[in-house]
C-alpha cells in the first residue's frame, strides 16, 4: 500500500514521500520495524518501554531519527542511554520526538515550533529547500501509519537538560 501522495510544499522542499509495504495499515512502530533503518529507535523504545504506547490508538507524529542519526552521536551515547539506569533520559530524548496528533507536511507552512510530548518544543524552520527541527533535517515525510506520522529525520534531536 502506497502512502499518501506527496503534498505540495513536500514537493517544493525537495522532499521525497516513503512508504514501507505496511504503511498506512501499521502502527508507528510496525511501520518504522518495517522500514529496516530504524533498530537502534526500535531498540530504544523497548528499553524505553515506550513500545506499547506508541501503538496505541494515538494519533501521534513521530520525527524518527534512522540508525545513521544514532550513529552519529559521540561514543557511547546510545549504549548509556539504553542503561536501566538512564530509563528517565530515554524516555526525555525518546518523547521530544513525538507530537501528540497527525502533523502532515503540509502543516509545516502554518507552525513555527511543535510541543513534543515530553513538555519541551521543537523549532520548525524552513532554510531554502531544506525543512528543519532544530538542527535535525526532515529527509522523508509523510510515512502514514494507523496511529499517526512519520517523518524521517537525519539528527537524533536531545532536549535541553
Amino acid at each position: 500500500m502506497k502512502s499518501t501522495f506527496l503534498k505540495p510544499l513536500a514537493l517544493a522542499f525537495g522532499l521525497t514521500a516513503a512508504s514501507t509495504a505496511y504503511a498506512g495499515s501499521a502502527n508507528i512502530v510496525d511501520t518504522a520495524v518495517s522500514a529496516g533503518n530504524f533498530e537502534t529507535l526500535a531498540a530504544a523504545l523497548t528499553a524505553a518501554g515506550l513500545v506499547e504506547t506508541l501503538q496505541g490508538e494515538g494519533p501521534f507524529t513521530v520525527f524518527a531519527p534512522t540508525d545513521a542519526a544514532f550513529a552519529a552521536l559521540p561514543e557511547g551515547t546510545v549504549e548509556n542511554l539504553l542503561k536501566p539506569e538512564n530509563k528517565d533520559q530515554l524516555i526525555a530524548v525518546l518523547t521530544y520526538h513525538v507530537v501528540p496528533g497527525k502533523v502532515m507536511s503540509s502543516d509545516v507552512v502554518t507552525i513555527d515550533m511543535a510541543e513534543t510530548v515530553n513538555g519541551a518544543d521543537v523549532d520548525v524552520t524552513v532554510k531554502g529547500d531544506k525543512v528543519m527541527l532544530n538542527d535535525a533535517k526532515v529527509t522523508a515525510v509523510d510515512i502514514t501509519a494507523s496511529n499517526g506520522v512519520i517523518h524521517v529525520i537525519d539528527k537524533v534531536l536531545l532536549p535541553e537538560s
